[in-house]
């Protein structure tokens, strides 16, 4: 695309219109650049929509910011100072957020804080919203020193942000502060040039925080459908009472913890809550008589370890379980379905033969002996006559895969007697109270680390995969989590900082002359903040993250 030389990016915008949607960051000789960026002569610039997961990510923040805005002025125009809101975490389609009095807040502030947030406090945040949207105010950028910024953060009464700044080695590290009016905040990544950027959102009262929504990356000019996702509300909130005991609720504290040579003590206990948990579900796979434990999640979850740690419990629960996965049930490879670009699709559920699927299962169930199949993936067929199998009644089945939770998958077989399990990685040790690390970029961490250890993959072919990897979990994985009975959170609060060892280099490797340099860059500046760990060997060898380093008991 030629541009003219010294206009800003916003302008350029303009001057194209018009776009399928709405034009919120543009890559600009490989890196990511804001729309108030000058270009120069000979720049090659791509312009992103919210479809681009950088593009997705500039409206997330800049909504976020727009909201506590709001918030701010909605509290202090009632005289109470001090009134804070966090970002939590992903839910619903948006965030969960809370409001509570700040450190240093006055009595008042803290009285009102007590009572709870009501339905008309809701309403009167989510007017101040859409009045800022529809003023289209400049959302302002300011660089500030290090020291500043300490300095700022300790004014404004946040220790956890101060702290975080403390930590980064970089003495010339200059962070980003924007503002909206007399509000400033710091955000790690770039914003829309103005409020009215990001229009559509919605406001809803939930539980005892408040849920701020908005449009789906696929979708960007739709709000998505309210689903309650109350099962991923109550891990999250399990992992809260997680962090608590490990004293880490933020990525300062975990710096604090780990300088303060408690690595070890963090690892065990974080392993140790993961045990306990499988252990609970096996008592209530036990109790409740279940014999079909279904098992899906999203890419790099840990689905395999999970599974045999399952099996493990259960056995100590007496019970002698099957384990298998649902690949050896695709159909011969003549017989994929196809995308719409003619590859054969392997995702699509309708590669697995779900009738011979359902027969050997409920044979199983019914104590007869089966001939399951297993796959040869070089021909392209089942093989049968290897496994003949018969259980007695007492066994449960544990099955793994991606379609495990689709009710097509199991239609034919008697929901009395399944069990349905929705794994994934719940990130939240947030960076502080403002800034989340999002659920997919701790799922990239994992795969691309495994992908290099275990499949020759370079960490530019994991982020270039990961759209198509991402549509796939969209369209088969997420939909049918709301059908599990449990969910299992296989996050680990230590692992970001275990895994970038790893990591950091690999991304490091990727050129600014590729497409993939302006996710690594962010990538690399989000694990700035991480305090590396060293101790690998304090890693259990059944640990769900031996699944993606190395040194598994189960995949080695």
């Amino acid at each position: 695309m030629n541009v003219e030389v010294g206009c800003t990016l916003e302008q350029l915008v303009e001057k194209t219109e018009p776009h399928s949607y709405r034009i919120l960051l543009a890559r600009v000789n490989d890196e990511d650049r804001e729309l108030t960026h000058v270009l120069s002569e000979g720049d090659r610039v791509e312009l992103l929509d919210m479809r681009n997961h950088a593009a997705d990510l500039v409206y997330q923040r800049s909504l976020s910011l727009v909201y506590l805005t709001a918030v701010r002025d909605v509290f202090e125009k009632r005289g109470l100072r001090r009134m804070r809101a966090s970002i939590d975490n992903s839910l619903n389609q948006g965030f969960f957020t809370r409001i509570g009095a700040g450190e240093d807040a006055p009595e008042e502030t803290r009285r009102a804080a007590e009572a709870g947030i009501s339905d008309a406090d809701v309403a009167e945040i989510e007017a101040g919203m859409r009045e800022i949207v529809s003023r289209n105010l400049p959302i302002e950028k300011e660089y500030v020193s290090k020291e500043e910024g300490i300095r700022l953060w300790k004014e404004y009464g946040y220790t956890e942000k101060s702290e975080l700044l403390k930590q980064v080695p970089d003495r010339d590290y200059r962070p980003v502060f924007y503002r909206i009016g007399t509000y400033r905040n710091y955000f790690f990544g770039p914003m829309t040039p103005s409020t009215g950027y990001v229009n559509l959102f919605e406001l809803r009262k939930y539980r005892q925080g408040i849920l701020l929504r908005f449009p789906h990356y696929e979708k960007p000019d739709v709000m998505p459908e309210y689903k309650d996702d109350y099962k991923l509300y109550d891990a999250f909130e399990e992992e809260n009472k997680w962090l608590a005991l490990l004293r880490t609720p933020f990525l300062a504290d975990m710096d604090r913890e780990i300088k303060e040579g408690r690595t070890r003590d963090i690892i065990l206990l974080s392993e140790a809550l993961h045990e306990k948990k499988i252990a609970e579900i096996a008592d209530d796979i036990k109790s409740g008589g279940k014999r079909i434990v279904l098992i899906a999640g999203p890419s790099s979850s840990g689905k395999t370890t999970f599974a045999r740690r399952l099996c493990v419990q259960l056995r100590v629960n007496g019970l002698q379980p099957l384990y298998m996965g649902t690949d050896d049930y695709f159909v011969n490879r003549c017989d994929t379905p196809v995308d719409e670009t003619g590859e054969r699709n392997y995702e699509n559920l309708d590669a697995l033969d779900i009738d011979l699927f359902s027969r050997n299962m409920n044979d199983l169930l019914a104590g007869r002996e089966v001939d399951l199949p297993e796959f040869d993936f070089i021909d392209g067929v089942k093989i049968f006559g290897k496994r003949i199998t018969a259980i007695d009644s007492s066994r449960p089945i544990v099955i793994e895969g991606i379609h495990a939770l689709n009710d097509r998958l199991t239609e034919q077989i008697d929901d009395s007697e399944k069990f349905k399990i929705y794994i994934s990685p719940l990130t939240q040790l947030n960076i502080d109270i403002h800034n989340r690390i999002p659920t997919s970029d701790a799922r990239m961490f994992r795969r691309m680390v495994r992908d290099f250890k275990y499949r020759g993959h370079s960490a530019a072919g994991t982020i270039r995969d990961w759209p198509k990897v991402r549509m796939g979990e969209n369209k088969n994985i997420f939909p049918y989590s709301r059908e599990a009975d449990v969910v299992f959170n296989s996050t680990l609060a230590y692992e970001t900082c275990l895994l970038k060892k790893q990591a950091q280099p690999l991304l490091e490797e990727i050129g600014a002359d590729e497409e993939e340099y302006s996710e690594a860059q962010r990538l690399l500046e989000l694990l700035r903040f991480f305090t590396e760990i060293d101790e690998e060997k304090d890693v259990p060898n059944n640990s769900i993250l031996r699944e993606f380093i190395g040194g598994s008991v189960f995949t080695e």
